[in-house]
Order: structure tokens, then sequence, then C-alpha cells
């Protein structure tokens, strides 16, 4: 009786662990298309294990993306399970994009909504490339959804094309805009824009594009669990995280290095780690935190991350490179992401006054830095709005783990 007692929960075990490995993700993590590897100048052949720059975004490509058009204005993703409309809603307030999805009847659906900034993100391909001087390629799959640049003839500028998601920051940018993140998918950014632009004759209220989405209500919902050995499983994406970052900063080869290196001592009790790509550490960023609003970083608590000297927090490497800029500069930038504050420095009166360093982005902004470099050389950031130059960012290593 009691063998047969052992024997039946044995079956048991092992029947629901079967059915645990097999259960189906809530929010998988679809590959960013790279299939290039890159070192600090350019395009370079694959490199092995042990090599300068191995383990970079194209050597871990993860799902790709894969579409079908329903051939009613729809476009399903088979990876992710969310259902989107083919064409984006031309430019709208943030207010008339939340209240546009509840008349959206494309497809002969009622159910659209607004997409996280999670969701929209998962349609971003790092396949793409700015290019000021023309012959851009958008970082999204234009044979299944439509998009459009900027148009100069109306006084755009070709990134003028954002699209709005139903994310809000929690706290504000410049210096107190009431701020929704949105991704560009003209140059590869998740960055917050203004709900209302200021001007010298007031304000007005900003436009940008929106594309609706159904399907997969938990998708970008993190279910977070501490293994108590130092790693993080999250159970909705399938990945294993390091709960602590690197405590330090490091260039981009270095940080590859670095993976390669914990390998090697096995750790955490694992070989197999690697630099998370782009949408795999943006899949861990909370947007209901906020420095400035609950004197954290944007990201779960569960996790460890290192505050600086300054009282900021520093961006994190992604193993994936950014295409964007000059031809002379193409392969030589890769991406981060911004738990803290994404800084920038802004001069008052504009052109001509002193710099202030703003939160200009929002905490859970995606952007890039040199991938070499000192940051001593942007004394005042870099672009339009003083983006700050961190190039010796953090670490926090991901692998793909079984679900506890």
């Amino acid at each position: 009786m009691k063998r047969t007692l052992v024997h039946a929960a044995l079956v048991a075990l092992l029947v629901g662990s079967a059915f645990a490995a097999e259960r189906p993700l809530s929010y998988p993590i679809v590959g960013t298309g790279q299939t290039k590897c890159y070192d600090n100048s350019g395009e370079i052949a694959p490199p092995g294990p042990g090599q300068p720059f191995y383990g970079q975004d194209a050597q871990h490509p993860g799902p790709q993306p894969s579409y079908r058009d329903n051939g009613d204005g729809t476009v399903t993703d088979l990876n992710t399970g969310l259902m989107w409309v083919q064409t984006r809603v031309g430019k709208v307030t943030w207010d008339a994009a939340v209240a546009g999805a509840a008349a959206c009847r494309v497809g002969g659906h009622s159910d659209w909504r607004m997409p996280t900034i999670k969701e929209l993100y998962s349609l971003i391909s790092f396949t793409g490339g700015f290019h000021p001087e023309g012959n851009s390629i958008p970082y999204i799959d234009t044979r299944h959804f439509g998009f459009k640049y900027g148009d100069p003839s109306a006084g755009e500028r070709p990134i003028d094309c954002q699209d709005w998601s139903a994310t809000p920051y929690v706290s504000t940018t410049m210096n107190g805009n009431a701020t929704v993140f949105g991704v560009n998918f003209a140059d590869g950014r998740i960055k917050g824009y203004p709900k209302y632009r200021r001007g010298p004759g007031g304000g007005t209220v900003n436009t940008l594009y929106v594309r609706y989405v159904r399907g997969n209500p938990n998708y970008g919902k993190n279910d977070f669990h501490d293994n108590g050995d130092g790693t993080i499983t999250d159970r909705a994406t399938g990945l294993m995280w390091s709960k602590a970052d690197s405590g330090r900063g490091m260039n981009w080869e270095a940080a590859l290095a670095c993976v390669q290196t914990k390998n090697k001592e096995n750790y955490l009790g694992h070989n197999d780690w690697r630099l998370p790509n782009a949408k795999e550490l943006q899949s861990i960023v909370d947007y209901t935190r906020a420095p400035a609003v609950t004197q954290s970083p944007a990201i779960d608590p569960i996790f460890q991350t290192t505050r600086l000297s300054d009282g900021e927090y520093p961006f994190f490497w992604t193993g994936t490179t950014h295409l964007d800029g000059p031809p002379d500069r193409q392969g030589t930038a890769a991406i981060y992401v911004s738990f803290g504050r994404a800084l920038g420095w802004m001069q008052f009166p504009p052109g001509r006054g002193d710099y202030r360093l703003l939160d200009v982005h929002g905490a859970g902004a995606q952007r890039s830095d040199p991938k070499r470099g000192d940051p001593a050389a942007f004394p005042h950031g870099r672009g339009p709005q003083g983006d700050v130059i961190m190039i010796l960012n953090y670490i926090r290593c991901v692998r793909t783990g079984a679900a506890p």
C-alpha cells in the first residue's frame, strides 16, 4: 500500500513538473531580430567563445518575430498572442488616443485598447537604422505594419513620428511636464513625451500616432520569484536574472567580457549567463516607479540596484547594437535602459542660458551610448536634449531558466 502511494505521488509530481515545463508563458519576449555582430567600429564576423565581443545579441537570438496578416486590417503576433491594428491612427492627443480605442471597430472587434509601453515595445526590431542623410530603415516590420516618417515639407523632422503608449510617467520630465511613454520606431528608442508642448506663447497639446491592440491581457505583467540563491526568476517570461547588478560601470566590450568571466566561474551555479538584449532588459522595468515619486529606481525592489555617489542610478547595458546616426557611427553605439532618471543637460533660456541637469525622458527610457570613450568628453551630453553620456554602464546578467 505504501509503495503504491509513493508511486502515485511520484507520478503526480512528474506529471505536474511536465505540465509546469510546458505551461505557455504569459509574457514571452520576442527577439530583437538582430542577426549581425559588431565591435566598437562596425560589423564583424561572429566572435567565438573567449574572443572579444562574444555573447552579444545576435549570438543569443531567442524567438524571432512572426506575424500573420489577417486580411481584415489586423495583424496577429504569433509569439505574444497580441492582435494589432495594421495602420496607425493619425497624429492625435493622448486623451483622444485613449478615447479612440473604445470606438475602434477594425476587423469587427470592439475590445481594442491603447497598448502599454511593454506591449508597444514588443513590436520593435533592431534590424532598423536611422540615417539623417536618408535611406533609413524603420525599427518595425513594414511588411506587416503601416509606418511613415515625419514630413519635412510640413516642418517636421524625419523622427517626428512617435507612437503613444497607454503608460503615463508617474513623475514629470523637463522640470514639470506631464509625460507619457512612447516608442519612436524611426530612431529605435523609448522616451517620455510631454502631453503639452511649452512655447513662448504658452502651451499646446502634443500629438503623436497611436496603434491599438487586443488580446493577451497578461502581456507585460511580471511574476518574479526570489530563488534564495542570488537569482530571480520571472515566471511570466521564463527568464532568470541575477539579483545583484555588477556594482561597477564598464564599457560595452568589458561588459560582454565580464559575462564570459562569470560563466567560467559558474556564477550563482550557472555557466550560461548572457548580457540581456534590449527587449529582455526592458521587460523588468517597473513603470509604476520613479525616483522622484517612490524614492526607488523603476524596477521591482526584489532586485538589488546600486545607487551612485551623486544619488542617481546607473544606466544598464544590453547586448544589442544600436544602428543609429550617420554612416561613420553605424555600429558604434549599444542600447541601454535607464531605471533611474533619464538625464539630459538643458539650457535655460534655450541655446544661450545656464545648463541644468534634468530628467528629460523618464525612468524606464531606452536610449544608447557610445560603446567606448571617455564620458568627460561629453560635459553637457549629446543631442538636442543633452542626453547624458555615461559609457561606463552597469550590467545585470540573464539566462533562460525554468520557472519554479
